[in-house]
């Protein structure tokens, strides 16, 4: 392809193609602080419409926006035990401030489990308060040892919701609709990435949660990522923080409570899911910019004829940007292009406008077409939803490739150096877990092996294991 020069090819090296990806589609550069990320204004154009889409969806459900504070009293942490021996490694901890030290230390945010719920505490009294719905728009930090741009970084961006409900089978109903109503429907619908939604396993669960949930893609190179989590946290926090109500009958009781994530950690899925050996390839519904109106050469009205076009496709609700960069060849615009991964390219010289046409480009198939000007909007929005669509089943249909059912721990690992694995889960167990860990395989989450809503804990339910290597 057109870009192929400028990139490490994926099967060669799949980790520097990502790193040149990154780079030379302008999505992220490292930070001066190892570990750290800057989201350049190409990248975080792309979160933005994640962010769109996501809260959204979370609103929908009845979710109000909040935010709370950044430092958080590095006590809060110890007052639930799980959890924070679950962080203790990732903490960054501030111990003087103003030139003086502390009379307690602050932990910098690893999440907001503990500051939320001190407020719940205050806020919540009686079933009228409940439930509480809320979310927040942040950056957290979590010391990373083995750092990686939108992957694993220092610090990164997210949202993290927060529920208090009256009963566990509400809290239980609020995370599951939070995992297929928010997340997997925007990283299907959107993403166009297919996810496995399951049930994590003891081992894997969050620190404090009683059950985790998980959305799980598989990567181009057949490795799996965590896409984003959705908790019950029991009443584990609320026994910690006193977090009470009075029901209708009078009787005081704890809250059942739920938290839930997904971060920046997405724009790498983005990347590795969907790119080629020319750059990105943007989801239609996701891309920030739809269609680029590209001037072949600025001769005879063609720089205001691009104008006036992209003006038509904007009518029609298309994204579009005009690049009228005459003194850039066309050849190295059209290797940009690709690389940013914007799904179409309308094309448009002194020939193609003397016949009143355009050349309409489609980056995820490379097909050209000659389109009469009047027709270009239809056109473009045809293909937009058709790409949509066809990447979505690539996707898909590349997961299945790589997915293998096996009957036996060691067949098992054997497969996760390629791609999925899957084992009932009474082969597994937990010395079979532990056996994959030791190979470099987890368990990435526990499935309906009919593909139905997630398994959960039952009894007699079927479950299967998914086993992968993972990011």
């Amino acid at each position: 392809m057109a870009g192929s020069s400028v990139l490490t090819s994926r099967a060669d090296d799949f980790p520097r193609w990502y790193q040149d990806v990154l780079a030379k589609a302008e999505l992220a550069d490292n930070g001066p602080v190892r570990g750290t990320m800057v989201i350049r204004p190409y990248g975080f154009a792309i979160w933005e419409r994640m962010q769109a889409e996501i809260d959204q969806r979370i609103k929908s459900l009845g979710v109000s926006n909040a935010y709370f504070p950044l430092f958080i009293p590095e006590s809060f942490l110890h007052k639930e035990a799980e959890h924070v021996e679950g962080f203790s490694p990732e903490l960054a901890v501030v111990t003087h401030g103003g030139g003086k030290k502390l009379e307690e230390p602050v932990v910098v945010r690893p999440t907001s489990e503990t500051v939320v719920n001190w407020y719940f505490a205050k806020w919540i009294q009686g079933h009228r308060d409940l439930p509480m719905l809320l979310n927040q728009w942040a950056n957290v930090v979590r010391w990373e040892l083995r750092p990686r741009l939108f992957l694993r970084t220092t610090e990164f961006l997210w949202q993290e919701g927060h529920t208090a409900h009256a009963t566990a089978s509400e809290a239980r109903s609020f995370a599951l609709r939070v995992l297929g109503d928010v997340y997997r429907d925007f990283m299907v619908e959107v993403l166009a990435i297919p996810v496995l939604t399951g049930r994590k396993t003891a081992l894997e669960r969050f620190a404090g949660a009683e059950t985790t949930w998980t959305c799980e893609a598989m990567m181009g190179d057949g490795k799996a990522l965590q896409m984003g989590t959705s908790h019950e946290l029991g009443q584990n926090f609320a026994r910690a923080f006193d977090i009470t109500f009075l029901d209708e009958t009078g009787a005081q009781s704890f809250v059942w409570q739920t938290s839930w994530g997904s971060t920046t950690r997405l724009v790498g899925a983005l990347v590795m899911a969907h790119g080629d050996d020319a750059g990105l390839r943007l989801p239609p519904r996701l891309a920030p910019v739809q269609t680029v109106v590209l001037v072949v050469r600025a001769e005879e009205g063609t720089a205001e004829a691009a104008l006036t076009l992209a003006d038509e496709l904007a009518g029609a609700g298309v994204r579009v940007e005009t690049d009228v960069r005459v003194d850039v060849s066309f050849g190295r615009r059209v290797v940009d292009w690709e690389l940013k991964g914007v799904p179409v390219r309308v094309e448009l010289g002194p020939r193609d406008l003397a016949e009143g046409t355009a050349v309409v480009v489609r980056r995820l198939r490379g097909e050209k077409r000659t389109v009469r000007l009047r027709e270009v909007a239809g056109a473009v929005r045809a293909a937009l939803e058709d790409d949509q669509a066809e990447l979505l089943l690539e996707a898909t249909d590349f997961r299945t490739s790589r997915t293998t059912a096996c009957t036996s721990v060691a067949d098992a690992v054997e497969a996760a150096a390629e791609g999925f694995a899957t084992l009932p889960v009474e082969v597994l167990g937990a010395d079979g877990e532990a056996e994959a860990n030791r190979a470099g395989v987890s368990v990435r989450c526990l499935i309906n092996p009919d593909g139905g809503p997630p398994a959960g804990e039952e009894p007699g339910e079927p479950q299967v294991a998914v086993l992968a290597r993972a990011y």
